[in-house]
């Protein structure tokens, strides 16, 4: 049992630890793909070609001298970055092990809990601040949130009504000879959308508009602080593009095939940042109030019954 519990350990801790590397990479990433994308070259000076940025960017970042506002509410102040990095990281636990490890039967519940509290997160970092623009900003991050978890939600208990199932590992077992992006586009479709929007990225980046909002609810954050907000939102969309493929790009997770289609949904989500200009605030609202919120429950509805009538048809 003992033996169990620190190979337990270990394999989360390396876990974390290669996602870490992975989010230092992705950052180089989407610096070397915005360059192209802007004609013109990305960073190519230090190391070779430049691969050795990342890390000295987190160097440089954690380093600074760390400020903090004089009206600001300390305690929440300080410890909502760390915790908004502990979700993000805590979230990867619930990724499938064919070691076990702790892919757990009720992972797709874990996941739902765990990113519903990154939220709170946020908006202590934009009220401790204390200060208007990270408030502003942070109350926009919040009605956003919420407003996608909704649908996302709804979208997501299409696909586990198909398979009957909170297991992620069980996403895999019935895309064995057709993945569910054949089956079910639009949802697809309307699933990448809710994460861009759940990640705060591009074109739906309204609690970091730096045009109008002064970076939203971290401006207030510098040097350490700053870098764990970064790396969070990192790690969040890393996990969104591997949830993206367990859900309906195969989820064939022994395979170097899904390392592919995970990086290629990282790139996806730089790829919109770099083409799409920013949304207008009041048609994301109605995009997920009017739009996806009545389609994902009739296509709810719809599995439902298919599933129902198959269950009776077998009876």
């Amino acid at each position: 049992m003992m033996i169990d519990l620190i190979l337990m350990l270990v394999s989360t801790l390396i876990l974390i630890i290669c996602v870490l590397v992975g989010v230092a990479f992705l950052t180089l990433l989407e610096r070397k793909v915005l360059g192209y994308i802007q004609i013109r070259k990305g960073p190519n000076k230090v190391g070779f070609l430049g691969l050795v940025q990342p890390f000295s960017d987190a160097i440089k970042l954690f380093t600074k001298e760390q400020t903090y506002p004089f009206m600001s509410n300390f305690n929440l102040y300080y410890f909502s970055p760390v915790m908004n990095l502990f979700l993000a990281l805590i979230l990867w636990i619930c990724m499938p092990f064919f070691s076990v490890n702790i892919s757990f039967n009720l992972s797709i519940l874990y996941f739902l809990s765990i990113s519903s509290l990154s939220v709170y997160t946020v908006m202590l970092a934009g009220w401790s601040s204390n200060s208007n623009y990270a408030l502003l900003g942070s109350l926009r991050a919040v009605a956003q949130t919420i407003s996608y978890e909704v649908s996302l939600v709804l979208i997501l208990m299409s696909f586990l009504f198909l398979v009957l199932s909170f297991s992620i590992l069980d996403l895999m077992k019935y895309q064995k000879y057709v993945w569910f992006c054949w089956l079910m586009a639009p949802l697809c479709l309307m699933w990448l959308v809710s994460s861009l929007a759940e990640t705060n990225r591009t074109p739906f980046d309204f609690a970091e508009g730096e045009s109008e909002l002064v970076s939203g609810f971290n401006v207030e954050y510098s040097s350490g602080g700053f870098a764990m907000i970064f790396l969070a939102e990192y790690a969040s969309i890393l996990f969104m593009s591997f949830m993206c493929c367990m859900l309906f790009l195969g989820g064939d997770l022994m395979s170097f095939l899904f390392f592919l289609k995970v990086g290629f949904m990282g790139f996806f989500w730089i790829w919109v940042r770099g083409t799409l200009p920013r949304f207008r605030y009041d048609k994301l609202m109605y995009l997920a109030w009017k739009k996806y919120l009545p389609v994902s429950l009739n296509y709810l509805v719809l599995f439902f019954s298919v599933k129902l009538f198959i269950f009776t048809l077998l009876l």
